[in-house]
């Protein structure tokens, strides 16, 4: 394992990273060693916030503080965890961020591995952006991930190259204000590139991977995603991958330089609290007091079809081409294993309009 990949904010970061080391690497069919949190939104993991290794059964020990993720682990009820299915679909290794200590946590996690490895590149990926935000900006919605990663890896002892791939496709910093944040582009990403990860496409929740894969496969439009249906222009922009300054990120974010000492993530979530004004965990933890308690319901074929028709009449009008699966899931008030019911209905009942993984919406 020579390659390693830093998912900045886990999820659909550790997707792009298999995107990543096909489009660059692909060293003789070597696997990457990935290093993500296992950090589910709501919509797959009940529980507010990320999992540490004490949350998992079956990790296996790689260093004294980095447990590996194989596809036979499995997380402790009631939380949740896509990666031990990313780790079985996927020909890489998954190791576990853990945020539990901290940035100078993560950063021991990361000295002992380059110790380890000797590994020939360490990159920190994030796809969207917003590892590159002051902070402050109002769209913001999920800053806490990324600083810390970033706040981690300022403080290894080895090179560390920064890269942005999709800029805006997070739906949290437009791109057109990434543009003086980033440096040259590095690749863009092509259909090709997205074959190792076709088959997790179909049910991974992260927006942001769907959304870098559908422009790699040339779909362009507007996307409407998530909670309140932001809507996310799908450019040529949106393939492309470009590296940032290391240091110039950590002196622009507020909130990475807040956090390099942090032992806890009781402390990290403080230093949020005092930056951004909130921490996203108690955004997550408040919703979980919100979600029903009822057990989901079977799917009324023709019911949620005439539910979707006026969901898409209303999107046409706000000038919406495509929109996620996870936008389609919330604005038909429909839970996570519904998801899937309804995934499976919309393929088989309209398949034209699935531009994978996006749902197109027709003019």
């Amino acid at each position: 394992m020579t390659r390693l990949i830093v998912a900045a904010g886990g999820g659909g970061d550790a997707v792009a990273a298999s995107m990543l080391y096909a489009a660059l690497y692909a060293d003789g069919g070597r696997p990457a060693l990935i290093l993500t949190y296992a950090w589910d939104r709501q919509l797959i993991d009940p529980v507010p916030g990320p999992r540490g290794p004490a949350h998992f059964t079956g990790l296996r020990p790689l260093s004294r503080s980095v447990r590996t993720v194989p596809a036979e682990a499995k997380p402790i009820a009631p939380a949740n965890s896509t990666l031990p299915r990313l780790a079985g679909e996927l020909p890489h290794i998954f190791a576990l961020l853990d945020p539990l200590h901290g940035a100078e946590g993560i950063t021991r996690q990361l000295e002992e591995l380059i110790q380890l490895l000797d590994p020939e590149s360490l990159d920190l990926l994030d796809v969207g952006g917003d590892i590159l935000a002051k902070g402050d900006e109002p769209t913001l919605r999920s800053p806490l991930a990324d600083a810390l990663t970033l706040a981690a890896c300022y403080q290894v002892n080895a090179p560390v190259r920064l890269l942005v791939a999709g800029p805006g496709l997070d739906g949290e910093l437009p791109a057109e204000d990434l543009r003086d944040r980033m440096g040259p582009t590095v690749l863009t990403f092509t259909a090709e590139h997205v074959e190792p990860v076709g088959s997790v496409l179909e049910w991974h929740p992260s927006e942001a991977a769907a959304m870098l894969a559908a422009t790699a496969r040339g779909v362009r439009g507007l996307c409407e995603v998530r909670d309140v249906g932001l809507p996310v222009p799908l450019t040529d922009e949106g393939p492309t991958v470009h590296e940032a300054d290391l240091d110039d990120a950590l002196n622009r974010n507020e909130l990475a330089r807040a956090l390099l000492e942090t032992e806890s993530l009781e402390e990290a979530e403080q230093a949020s609290r005092a930056v951004c004004g909130y921490s996203e965990i108690d955004y997550e933890r408040n919703k979980s007091g919100r979600l029903p308690g009822r057990p989901e319901q079977r799917l009324d074929p023709d019911s949620t079809l005439r539910q979707l028709d006026r969901f898409e009449a209303d999107a046409r009008a706000r000038g919406i081409t495509h929109v996620t699966f996870r936008r389609i899931t919330e604005a038909l008030g429909l839970g996570d294993q519904q998801r899937q019911d309804l995934r499976s209905l919309l393929l088989s009942s309209r398949p034209e309009q699935y531009q994978a993984p996006l749902w197109h919406i027709p003019a």
